[in-house]
């Protein structure tokens, strides 16, 4: 990637992680996202956009 210019995304979480799978605990922890409603900044990179495609039902993209 010499010279892309990589956006930010940012990803919310929106739902608990009671009653989720212990790899999908650890994929929301890896994105850095602690407490529901918190809003994390990453590079809008495949590894992010396909840890986010594991959890759908517990994150979202926000503008």
């Amino acid at each position: 990637m010499a010279n892309t210019e990589l956006k930010q995304i940012k990803i919310k979480l929106v739902r608990s992680l009671i009653g989720a799978s212990e790899k999908q605990r650890r994929v929301v922890r890896g994105l850095g996202l602690t407490k529901q409603d918190q809003v994390v900044e990453h590079y809008n990179s495949a590894t992010i956009l396909g840890m986010v495609n594991k959890v759908p039902h517990l994150v979202q993209i926000v503008d």
